[in-house]
């Protein structure tokens, strides 16, 4: 069968080396999985592996490459991972995938995390397992958990977890064939594809990273792009086994196809861009971020360097074993071309550090100020209809009244005339119509202090590149959101204005509702650190971080951190951290972050010199004009937009039943959506009505030298920062 396309060439930076011990890692596999009936024993009635097939897809030689350095032993317990990890996905494929028995799917991933018990070893006896899948975790489990803390081991659970639970998500695009849009796509491969349990692998063999350092957003990164990138070269390898001939749609470069409607070489080539992208963010984080984590934390770096060594080494030897095993397309194409020996290897570093330079430049070339004129805006798909709260009117008086009082409009940053102009009110009236005077006026308040507050930092700590001041000021900002008491004295418009809504806010939450809400706006502050980074190192950001970074920027996390506490204590935890869920609301964030950033463009690229904005970023990535940038992230907003009606029409329906959730709880989730539906539309409604980023808004500004976006920050009010909403309900439940 010809190639659909040639493979692309790979940035692959670090040359592979081969473990000493494979000879014995392939004996031991191969015993190990004849032992647990994986080779040549059908699964009720199914083919799964005969030793052909096992010998072929050599994964010893696999891990052999990926962990260079394993010991003897140590590479012999990852190599049956592996075998079991494939063995599983195989089985799947076989039993559940092709015959689209979801239910009988289902029951089958419900039982595998009994054997993976969080505190321990799996008592003998306690549950029975009843396949080789269940027979060989009960093995690995036991055989691997002794040597890892409790820490490690609650990760390696929750990826292993993951990788099996997500599974369902597949199954679901496959039966309806439907093909996921790009961002959705890339998160939930993350999730399904593995890779993160591969990293958890990765500290097994290398070093375990402190459980408080694996936990800040550094290591995260790592542990994420290192997982994009080993899932997107495996698509470019496995599109003709899983898209031609298994049937498969959950693959990036089908993805691409369908999104662009090009040609699969160049969904190939883009899949492989986007690859590069993300291993030149790992590269970035592993030398800009993570030395200031390890010496906050006070740990052991040489712990930490090992454990990036490890998942650099996964990188360049999962490569070599892509070129290598029968399981995937690897004859043609520049990837392949003098594929054969180490040697080879060495000189694949060179020359693809060579061919990614261009991107890698133009990623370090924004011209600030530069004149793009304003941005026309396209049709934009909105689904559902505007609201507005009937005292808009007057709660247009009060936040001019809160201004002066709170110091905000002293001519620091803004004065009144901006606050007017802004009309944050509008926004606050179209997400939350239901309010009640007093609530649309906190809510208007959140909405002008996370605006102004956006403003400040660029103002006040961008052009000095002071992180520094950047970092003690958001611990400031922490502290005066007490638990309980008093917190520091405020000084300055925005710590005064920031106690005023927290109190008014906060008041009637118990200790734990505010340790959530607080959570939600540290999420946020924090994330304007990462936006001042970006502007020290005049570094355009991969598309990928800036989608998932735009959502804490925006304040989204803070928004569904207050609409949870509203629901009360009725709605399970598991529910919201399932799936549906987490779509519904990123793929809101999504839209509502994208949206803000074809109305912002023309301000924030010519007279605030900030390149934090989606178009750019886009129009960086493709190598592109602004209208080609604007229509595709228009694509990218229809696209989201769609996923959310088909999560409400679908997939919460599918919830619902599979958590048995009663009247009450049911009418909670569904009210959730429309809080979201009105979030949306409200946020459009305040873009097209308020005077912060038309063409006529903007000759008053001055240009000032890295001045980041003082973007809409509409979450963290209308979905139920009423604390009067808030306590009422929760009261009720």
């Amino acid at each position: 069968m010809p190639q659909p396309y040639e493979l692309p060439a790979f940035y692959v930076p670090y040359p592979a080396r081969i473990n000493p011990h494979l000879a014995g890692a392939r004996a031991h596999s191969k015993a190990w999985a004849y032992e647990f009936d994986m080779i040549d024993v059908p699964q009720e009635g199914h083919h799964v592996w005969d030793e052909h097939d096992f010998d072929s897809h050599d994964y010893a030689l696999l891990c052999a490459y990926t962990h260079p350095d394993a010991t003897g032993p140590q590479l012999d317990l990852v190599t049956d991972w592996y075998v079991w990890v494939f063995y599983f996905d195989d089985h799947f494929l076989e039993l559940y995938k092709k015959t689209r028995d979801i239910p009988a799917a289902k029951a089958y991933l419900d039982r595998l995390p009994r054997f993976m018990p969080a505190e321990g070893e799996i008592p003998e006896h306690s549950v029975v397992p009843q396949n080789p899948v269940e027979r060989g975790l009960v093995d690995l489990w036991n055989r691997t958990i002794p040597s890892m803390s409790a820490g490690w081991r609650q990760r390696f659970r929750q990826t292993t977890e993951a990788l099996l639970a997500e599974s369902l998500w597949e199954l679901s695009n496959i039966t309806t064939g439907r093909i996921a849009n790009p961002i959705e796509y890339v998160e939930m491969r993350r999730k399904v594809g593995g890779a993160p349990w591969s990293a958890n692998l990765v500290e097994y063999v290398t070093a375990e990273v402190p459980n408080e350092v694996a936990a800040t957003r550094p290591m995260q990164v790592l542990s994420d792009t290192f997982s994009d990138a080993i899932h997107l070269r495996n698509d470019l390898f496995s599109y003709q086994r899983e898209v031609e001939v298994e049937g498969e749609v959950n693959n990036a470069v089908l993805v691409m196809e369908t999104f662009f409607g090009c040609p699969t070489q160049q969904a190939a080539d883009l899949v492989n861009d986007i690859l590069t992208s993300r291993l030149h963010q790992f590269e970035n984080t592993a030398v800009t971020e993570v030395p200031r984590v390890v010496a906050e934390h006070a740990s052991d770096p040489g712990a930490v360097l090992h454990y990036i060594k490890g998942l650099q080494d996964w990188q360049s030897g999962g490569h070599e074993w892509h070129l290598r095993s029968s399981r995937y397309m690897n004859n043609g194409g520049k990837a392949a071309v003098g594929s054969n020996g180490l040697g080879t290897a060495a000189l694949r570093a060179f020359t693809s550090l060579a061919a990614t330079a261009p991107y890698r430049t133009r990623s370090h070339s924004f011209t600030p100020h530069q004149p793009v004129g304003p941005t026309n805006i396209p049709d934009i798909y909105m689904p559902f209809a505007g609201k507005q709260s009937p005292h808009l009117s007057a709660s247009r008086s009060a936040i001019l009244e809160w201004g002066e009082r709170t110091g905000i409009t002293d001519g620091t940053i803004w004065d009144a005339r901006m606050l007017e102009a802004f009309d944050l009110p509008l926004c606050a009236a179209g997400i939350f119509p239901d309010a009640s005077p007093e609530q649309l006026d906190l809510a208007s308040a959140w909405l002008a202090w996370g605006t102004y507050a956006d403003d400040y930092y660029p103002a006040v700590f961008g052009q000095r590149h002071d992180l520094a001041g950047a970092k003690l000021m958001n611990q400031k900002l922490s502290a005066l959101m007490s638990l309980a008491g008093e917190g520091p004295t405020p000084v300055g418009a925005l710590e005064v204005a920031l106690v005023d809504v927290w109190w008014r806010t906060a008041g009637p939450m118990t200790v734990e509702q505010r340790r959530m809400f607080k959570a939600a706006v540290d999420s946020m502050t924090d994330s304007w650190l990462w936006e001042l980074a970006n502007l020290a190192q005049h570094r355009i950001p991969d598309p990928v971080d800036y989608v998932e970074m735009r959502r804490r920027t925006f304040g989204s996390e803070l928004t569904m951190s207050l609409c949870r506490i509203g629901h009360g204590e009725r709605v399970p935890p598991e529910v919201y951290r399932s799936r549906p869920i987490q779509a519904l609301e990123n793929a809101a964030a999504d839209y509502a972050c994208l949206l803000n950033d074809l109305f912002s463009y023309h301000k924030e690229i010519q007279y605030d010199g900030d390149f934090h904005n989606g178009v750019l970023v886009v129009q960086n990535f493709l190598s592109c004009g602004k209208d080609r940038a604007v229509a595709v992230v228009n694509d990218l907003m229809t696209a989201r937009m769609r996923q959310f009606e088909h999560v409400v029409a679908v997939d919460l329906p599918a919830l619902i039943t599979d958590f048995g959730l009663d009247d009450s709880v049911r009418r909670i989730v569904y009210r959730y959506a429309e809080e979201l539906q009105n979030w949306m539309s409200g946020i459009l409604g305040w873009h097209r009505g308020c005077h912060r980023y038309g063409a006529a808004d903007l000759p008053h500004r001055q240009p000032s030298l890295a001045r980041p976006p003082a973007r809409l920050l509409s979450t963290p009010t209308g979905l139920g920062t009423s604390a009067a909403r808030i306590s009422r309900k929760a009261g009720a439940a």
